[in-house]
């Protein structure tokens, strides 16, 4: 039994009748150690010593981060090839409809991963830990403490959510090694250079690794405040190639799309927003976590500006080159000296954008290839070489499906989508469930409205894009 159930009843902070009964059997996939030794990422050093009892440098820890740093790498947890698909995604959606299903979306997305924080709270709060949970062991924890008839799809649930978070962004970095080779190849072509793709993406494969093999949250501060000046730099350039000689009329811009169209905007779009596996991560993470989720705290003032971006690349890329516009709006600045210098810029962002979506891979993996291989203690050897081996098999992966916008499309649709969308308001339900009572009409109305419309994007944006994904191939055997 947890050790939580054994307390006291008035030694529990408030929570619905049936979360505080005695809690279940461990589930045995680690969650629970990876918290209570305090291993999760942020834990500070004292927060290890309390929960074991030894003294902290016995055990492994990451030193907290400020507002600045954490809100660093959120933003760059969220502007990474997503940002400079966005006129593709325009193209997809028209000028009308896009700018209001992103901003829509864009805050449905906030408004889950806030449910996502609440509900963490509320399990620590239930359970008597020290600090928030990670996204699975969230999930995993309001059904084990959630009504009688689901606490048996706990374990299933956690794991489930462990997969969708490691295949969503092992896929962003598939996604940036398409993207580093595609805008390579084209820097390359403009000097005369013809270098197919897909070798592009092996002579990219050494400094990926070299970035990846950055064990340390902290540590990857300084590398994600480069990628992101990297990353506004270039798209201060590319929106000045855009607007310099002016825009076209709006008349020439299709202003709304058909259902199928609209099916590829909406997994571009999602995928857009891909940092709702860093939420947790980076809120235990901070020096002061309640600055996470504050009015003005990292959350909402990080996204808003990404919001911002988003809007303005996806509007000025898609006025500007109309159904022209590329997978990345790099790919459409010609090949004069500053274009070049954009791509290697924005190429140099995303690169080092990959090391902190692939941490979050490895936080979840990398404990059960541990015990796997029976390794003991810090084991830095046997981490580097577990990291070396999936970033060969995102480059592996990646030098499968070389079209960037379907790729990404396909990504966002069939992972994205579920982690953002579908599993927060399905744990906000059972957590504010009260016994005998459900939920509440208004609460369950609107989970409902969010559910149905991420299954609807979940269902036509995979369906569309696995669909041209297809007839992409196809098209290339005929080539």
């Amino acid at each position: 039994m947890d050790a939580d159930a054994e307390q006291p009843k008035s030694e529990r902070n408030t929570a619905p009748e049936h979360m505080q009964q005695a809690a279940l059997p461990s589930t045995g996939n680690g969650t629970e150690a990876r918290v209570a030794n305090g291993t999760e990422i942020g834990t500070a050093p004292e927060t290890v010593a309390a929960a074991d009892g030894k003294e902290p440098n016995d055990k492994e820890y990451h030193p907290p981060t400020s507002y600045l740093e954490t809100i660093v790498h959120l933003f760059k947890g969220n502007i990474g090839p997503g940002l400079f698909a966005m006129g593709d995604a325009f193209k997809n959606g028209g000028l009308i409809v896009a700018p209001v299903l992103t901003i829509a979306i864009a805050v449905v997305s906030i408004h889950c991963q806030h449910v996502l924080i609440a509900c963490s709270k509320k399990m620590r709060d239930v359970r008597g830990d020290a600090i928030c949970s990670d996204y699975a062991a969230t999930v995993e924890q309001c059904f084990e403490y959630g009504p009688v008839k689901l606490r048996n799809w706990s374990r299933t649930m956690g794991r489930l959510v462990d997969i969708f978070i490691c295949v969503t962004q092992l896929g962003f970095c598939c996604i940036y090694f398409v993207f580093i080779s595609t805008n390579l190849r084209q820097i390359l072509r403009a000097y005369d250079i013809n270098i197919d793709v897909h070798l592009v993406m092996v002579m990219a494969f050494l400094p990926v690794l070299l970035s990846s093999l950055i064990t340390n949250l902290k540590w990857l501060t300084p590398v994600s405040f480069i990628a992101n000046i990297c990353m506004i730099l270039g798209l201060a350039i590319t929106l000045y190639y855009a607007l310099r000689d002016g825009l076209p009329d709006v008349r020439e811009r299709a202003l709304y799309t058909n259902g199928s169209q609209l099916a590829l905007f909406f997994g571009t779009a999602i995928f857009a927003f891909e940092g709702i596996a860093l939420v947790l991560p980076l809120k235990n993470a901070m020096r002061k976590p309640r600055q996470f989720e504050k009015t003005f705290g990292v959350l909402n003032v990080g996204m808003f500006l990404v919001t911002i971006m988003f809007m303005f690349a996806g509007s000025v890329g898609y006025m500007k080159w109309g159904e022209d516009v590329g997978g990345s709006l790099t790919l459409n600045l010609g090949d004069t000296i500053l274009a070049q210098s954009v791509k290697l810029m924005v190429s140099m962002g995303v690169l080092l954008g990959y090391p902190l979506q692939f941490f979050v891979a490895i936080q979840i993996m990398w404990p059960s290839a541990k015990q796997f291989c029976r390794l003991e203690g810090r084991s830095l050897s046997g981490e580097l070489g577990f990291r070396t081996l999936l970033v060969i098999l995102t480059l592996a992966i990646a030098e499968l499906v070389p079209a960037l916008g379907l790729f990404i499309s396909l990504i966002g649709a069939l992972c994205s989508t579920a982690l953002a969308l579908v599993f927060p308001p399905v744990i906000e339900l059972i957590a504010r469930s009260e016994p005998n009572k459900g939920p509440g009409v208004w609460l369950f109305a609107k989970n409902l409205v969010i559910l149905l419309l991420a299954l609807l994007g979940f269902f036509t944006g995979s369906y569309e894009s696995l669909r041209q994904i297809f007839k992409h191939f196809g098209e290339e055997e005929l080539h």
